[in-house]
């Protein structure tokens, strides 16, 4: 199992002077193209699913692919919600598999984008998970992705970034240095001496979004400016693109499998030109040894019920996987009863957290507290309980 805490990951990156790149995915085909190049490439690598794509794919049915890619991996992969749209995006997200998270309020006035990202970033690490926080605004120009990111483009501002990391205690920042979304008009210009400047500032990895059209020279003054994630779409989905339509100019008549036959293979050429331009090419060990293996626990309590009969146990375990299931953190909620007639224990609760983190912050979270005291102990005397991780 290769999926590894997104934080330790950066983290590295960071202090050893290169960029992990944060793949948007639309498809199986990217997310297949995506792994074979880490894995080609002994590069850390991070599955990034953006809300701003969801008219393309079942989300949940994409965490679940991205998880079982990551799980049988070799190399370090962690799995992000990039440009999440709310609070409750982040939440979901987290509960589906996400271990980084972003909500985009960068088109919000500072104070409240402080304020949303602020209690993003409580919930997110009462459940182990880091948070990637935007000030500044990274407009898109032309591209399938532009149209997600209307108006102009708003720089950082350094005083703003400090202010803002201090306040909402985010893991990573993303910065607006005159990249855009989407592919770019003309020659792009970066403002470096204002990057350099926020990194000073801060001391955290930095993010850049609107990766595609910047050329070497350009993603290596990124990076030793304090830049350990670079998000990368553009490229990948014009590059699908360029392949299918080869296909079907040299046969108009081929059918599915015909037009996308060898697009993985060409969005993987990419992802290894960027993985080892960005210096992440053969990082993947060196992470694998300082990075914490992220792994969920179990919470299991078997029990036995008083003052109550089989039906109303059944209705209260019910409610249970109801109210649980929706805690920041509670990757899933299962109940049952023992199938010996003669067991000691006749009940039992399977809940999974995401991380040890959460042991705590659900045995305190609201939903949690209410449930247990009015409905489960009062009937659950005769119970054991325990936390475990898988060996």
């Amino acid at each position: 199992m290769a999926l590894v805490n997104m934080r330790d990951m950066l983290g590295h990156a960071y202090h050893n002077g290169y960029a992990v790149g944060g793949f948007d995915l639309v498809s199986l085909d990217f997310l297949e193209a995506i792994i074979a190049a880490g894995e080609a490439q002994r590069a850390p690598l991070i599955l990034s699913l953006a809300e701003s794509h969801f008219d393309y794919y079942d989300f949940e049915l994409a965490t679940v692919a991205a998880e079982l890619a990551a799980k049988r991996a070799s190399i370090p992969v962690a799995i992000h919600l990039d440009h999440g749209a709310s609070f409750d995006s982040a939440v979901k997200a987290i509960n589906l598999g996400c271990n980084g998270v972003m909500v985009d309020a960068s088109h919000q006035a500072f104070e409240d984008n402080v304020a949303l990202t602020k209690k993003i970033v409580s919930m997110a690490h009462a459940c182990g998970v880091p948070v990637e926080g935007e000030l500044g605004y990274v407009a898109g120009v032309e591209g399938e992705d532009a149209e997600k990111h209307p108006g102009e483009v708003i720089y950082t501002s350094v005083d703003e970034a400090k202010t803002y990391v201090e306040q909402t205690g985010v893991d990573l920042l993303a910065v607006s240095i005159g990249t855009v979304h989407g592919r770019m008009k003309g020659e792009p210009v970066l403002d470096f001496e204002r990057l350099q400047k926020i990194n000073e500032a801060l001391n955290i990895p930095l993010v850049i979004h609107g990766g595609t059209g910047l050329s070497d020279q350009q993603f290596h003054q990124l990076i030793e400016n304090g830049v350990a994630k670079i998000n990368y779409y553009t490229a990948l989905a014009d590059a699908a693109g360029n392949k299918m339509r080869e296909n079907v100019s040299r046969d108009d008549r081929c059918g599915y499998t015909g037009i996308v036959d060898g697009i993985q293979d060409a969005m993987r050429a990419e992802i290894e030109r960027c993985m080892v331009n960005w210096g992440s090419a053969g990082q993947a060990d060196a992470v694998l040894a300082v990075a914490e293996a992220w792994q969920p626990v179990h919470h299991v309590i078997i029990f036995n019920v008083e003052n109550c009969d089989d039906a109303q146990a059944s209705n209260m375990m019910q409610q249970g996987e109801k109210l649980l299931s929706r805690v920041p953190g509670v990757r899933r909620v299962l109940t049952g009863n023992a199938v010996q007639t003669d067991a000691k224990y006749k009940f039992t609760w399977l809940v999974e957290f995401v991380h040890e983190n959460v042991i705590e912050s659900y045995r305190n979270h609201p939903a949690h507290v209410t449930f247990a005291d009015n409905m489960f102990r009062p009937v659950a005397g005769d119970r054991i309980s325990i936390d475990f991780r898988q060996n």
